[in-house]
C-alpha cells in the first residue's frame, strides 16, 4: 500500500522507526516498556510494564483499580482479552431506580477492578520475563518519585475540586492540600508497596488476600457493596475479536461490552459511499464520517451491553444488508439530528508495542473519569474506577444496572491486518472519542494514504452528545461554512486541543523488517524504540 511520509499538519513530534517500539501517553511509561525490551522481554512484557507504570505516572487517567482490554498479535494469531469487571452481585435495579443516571462518584459507581487480573493473565500466556520484573519501573517511580508531566499536571489540578470531599483521595493524591505542578516531584510510597504486593503474590493479594481484605473493609465502612466473593470470582475473559473489511484492510475490535462495534458499523457504512473520491479534510469527507458515526452511536447506545444480556446478537450489526440500509440513511446535503446519547469520559490511557519477532499489542486501561470514583483504599494508593456509571437506569434496556453484570465500556483497543498480515496496533483514548478516533485513523491511512504520525497530528472532528460537532482548528473556514449550510451545529476548537475531548492516539505500524511508532501531540506521550 502507498503511504506518504510528508507531514502537512503542524506537529510537535516525529515518528520513530525501529525493530522494537513502544508508544504511550507518558514518556516515563514508554521508557518502562523499552526497559523490558532491552532486558530481553517481548512486546507483551513491554506493554504490561508501561501499563503498570502508567498507574503511577498518569494517575489522572488510570490506576491500580482500573479495568483493561487488549488485542495481541502473536504466533500468527490475534487474541482478545476483556479485562473489565462485573458489578457487585448485591446491586439491584431498585437500589438505583429513583435516579436519572448512575452515580458518578462513590462506592455506588465502583465495579470490580479488572486491570490487575488482566496483567497476570497476559503475562502468563504471552510474557517472557518474570512477572515481578514488570513492576520494577513503576515501583521506582512511586517510591523515589517522578516529575509530573505538563498535561497530566493540568488534569491533576482539576481533581482538587472534583474530589475534595474524599479524604483518602486527598491524603494520597493531594499532598499538602494541592495537586503537583508540572515538573514537580511526586512520590507515593503506598502505591510502591501495593505494586510490590501484587508482584510478589502474582495478583492473588488483590482478589483473595491482603489487598482484597482492605478493599472489602473500605467498602463495608462506607456503604459499598463489593464482597470477598465479588473479588474472588473475577476473571479476565479471552474473546474472539470482531472485524470488518475496509479498503483491503481489516479492522478488529473487541466484542461488547465495549463500544468497538460502533467503529465497525461506521466504517461499514462509509464503505458504501466511497469516501476516498472526496478530498481529505473536505466538507464532503467530514460530513460523511460524522453522519456514519451518529448512526453507529445511536445503535450502540441502544443495544451494547454485557453480551449475555443483549437482545440482538452483536453480529447482526455487521451484516452487509444492515450496513447498506444504514448507509442509505446518510444524506449528502443535510445533517441528521437524532441525538446519539453517547457517554463521556476523560480517564483512559492507551498504548501500543511491538517487537522484532512480530508480537504486537494494543492495550487500553481506564478509570473512566479522571482518578475514578474518588474512592481510594486507605494506605494503598489504589484509586477505584467508576465504570458503574456506564450502566443505564432503564428497566428494559439490555444495559440496565443489575448485579453481576459488565457495564457498557468506552475503552477499545484496535488492530488492523492488511492482506491477512498484521499491520497496525493502535488506540485513541478518550471516552466517546474512541470509536470516532478509530474511524478517523482508518480513513486517513487507508483512504488518503497518510502516515501514522500525520493521522495523529491532523485536526479532528467530534460528534457531541447533542449531535453538535466540535472541530479542531485546521479545517478551512470554507469547510466549516459548508458543514453549517448542511445543518451541522459546528463548535470550533483550538488545535491541539488539550481538553482531552479529542483523545490521544498511540499507533504502531508495520514496515519491512521493523515498525513506525507514533504518539499524539494532545498528550504528554512519546514513541521510543531501538
Amino acid at each position: 500500500m502507498n503511504i506518504s511520509w510528508t507531514f502537512p499538519y503542524p506537529s510537535q513530534r516525529m515518528p520513530i522507526f525501529a525493530r522494537n517500539v513502544v508508544a504511550t501517553s507518558q514518556p516515563l511509561a514508554a521508557q518502562a516498556g523499552l526497559r523490558m525490551l532491552i532486558k530481553g522481554g517481548n512486546a507483551v512484557d513491554a506493554a504490561l510494564a508501561a501499563a503498570i507504570a502508567l498507574t503511577v505516572v498518569e494517575p489522572t487517567s488510570n490506576g491500580i483499580g482500573s479495568d483493561a482490554f487488549a488485542l495481541i498479535w502473536s504466533n500468527r494469531k490475534l487474541s482478545g482479552l476483556n479485562g473489565s469487571g462485573r458489578s457487585p452481585r448485591a446491586w439491584t435495579y431498585q437500589h438505583f431506580s429513583g435516579l436519572k443516571e448512575m452515580p458518578l462518584f462513590g462506592w455506588d459507581s465502583v465495579t470490580v477492578p479488572g486491570a490487575v487480573h488482566a496483567w497476570v493473565t497476559l503475562s502468563n500466556k504471552f510474557g517472557k520475563l518474570p512477572f515481578a520484573d514488570l513492576f520494577v519501573p513503576g515501583m521506582e517511580y512511586a517510591q523515589k518519585g517522578f516529575h509530573v508531566s505538563p498535561i497530566t499536571a493540568s488534569r491533576w489540578s482539576e481533581a482538587q475540586v472534583t474530589y475534595q470531599d474524599y479524604p483518602d483521595f486527598c491524603k494520597t493524591f493531594l499532598p499538602g492540600g494541592k495537586s503537583p505542578l508540572a515538573g514537580e516531584l511526586f512520590c507515593c510510597p503506598d502505591q510502591a508497596a501495593t505494586l510490590a504486593e501484587i508482584a510478589e503474590s502474582q495478583g492473588e493479594s488483590f482478589y483473595r488476600g491482603t489487598l482484597a481484605n482492605k478493599i472489602v473493609e473500605c467498602a463495608r465502612s462506607n456503604g459499598g457493596a463489593i464482597t470477598p466473593e465479588d473479588l474472588a470470582s473475577h476473571e479476565s475473559v479471552w474473546v474472539e475479536p470482531i472485524s470488518i473489511d475496509y479498503r483491503n484492510s481489516c479492522l478488529y475490535e473487541l466484542p461488547p461490552n465495549g463500544q468497538g462495534l460502533a467503529a465497525l458499523m461506521a466504517l461499514g457504512m462509509l464503505h458504501h459511499h466511497g469516501i476516498q473520491k472526496y478530498p481529505v479534510d473536505s466538507a464532503d469527507s467530514v460530513h460523511l464520517q460524522i453522519e456514519a458515526m451518529k448512526i453507529a452511536f445511536a445503535q450502540a447506545h441502544r443495544h451494547i451491553a454485557d453480551p449475555g444480556y443483549m437482545s440482538v446478537p452483536y453480529a447482526e450489526f455487521l451484516q452487509a444488508d444492515f450496513l447498506a440500509h444504514q448507509a442509505g440513511k446518510i444524506k449528502m446535503d443535510r445533517a441528521s439530528h437524532g441525538a446519539p446519547a453517547i457517554p463521556t469520559d476523560h480517564g483512559t490511557v492507551c498504548l501500543s508495542t511491538a517487537d522484532k519477532d512480530g508480537t504486537m499489542v494494543s492495550f487500553i486501561q481506564s478509570n473512566y473519569l479522571g482518578f475514578g470514583s474518588g474512592v481510594v483504599i486507605p494506605n494503598t494508593g489504589i484509586s477505584m474506577q467508576n465504570r458503574g456509571f456506564g450502566f443505564a437506569i432503564e428497566k428494559k434496556h439490555p444495559n440496565c444496572v443489575g448485579g453481576g453484570k459488565r457495564p457498557y465500556h468506552t475503552i477499545i483497543p484496535g488492530f488492523v491486518t492488511y492482506e491477512d498480515r498484521p499491520l497496525m496496533s493502535f488506540g485513541v483514548m478518550g471516552g466517546h472519542m474512541q470509536p470516532q478516533g478509530h474511524v478517523q485513523m482508518m480513513v486517513r491511512i487507508f483512504d488518503y494514504g497518510q502516515n501514522p504520525q500525520t493521522t495523529c497530528d491532523a485536526p479532528r472532528w467530534l460528534v457531541n452528545q447533542d449531535s453538535s460537532v466540535s472541530l479542531e482548528s485546521g479545517f478551512s473556514s470554507d469547510v466549516i461554512e459548508e458543514l453549517e449550510n448542511r445543518g451541522h451545529k459546528v463548535l470550533p476548537r483550538s488545535f491541539p486541543s488539550l481538553s482531552g475531548d479529542f483523545g490521544g492516539a498511540q499507533l504502531v505500524f508495520c514496515l519491512d523488517g521493523g515498525y513506525c511508532a507514533a504518539s499524539d501531540p494532545r498528550k504528554d506521550g512519546l514513541a521510543v524504540g531501538f
